[in-house]
């Protein structure tokens, strides 16, 4: 299917430590998709914050310039969906990155007078 994103992981069953996206773009946000049966927390440490991570959640983050884990949960099964765009990509064909995602790219009709 169609995608703006060139890397797909598919996480399962597995605790992630905190760490950075090393090979996403930092410009674009990355998708993580939350599946299964668990109870997970996501942990943006960069942030002092801690979001629920229900299956079914979808968080947009960006990964390579924020730290974010998910520790170890107390029952279900969990699959996560990791999308990213690799930064390689735009060196390899010679493209200018996108510019950093602002509020108003994410709500700009909402915003306007």
């Amino acid at each position: 299917w169609p995608s703006i994103y060139v890397g797909i992981d598919v996480i399962v069953n597995q605790e992630t430590p905190p760490h950075l996206d090393k090979v996403s773009a930092p410009s674009l946000l990355d998708l993580l998709v939350s599946l299964g049966t668990h109870d997970a927390q996501f942990h943006v440490s960069d942030l002092s914050s801690i979001f629920s991570y229900q299956p079914g959640t979808m968080i947009y983050l960006a990964g390579k310039l924020l730290h974010h884990s998910v520790p170890k949960w107390e029952k279900g099964e969990r699959i996560a969906l990791a999308y990213y765009m690799k930064d390689a990509v735009h060196n390899r064909f010679g493209l200018a990155r996108p510019s950093s995602t602002q509020q108003k790219d994410l709500l700009g009709k909402f915003l306007q007078t």
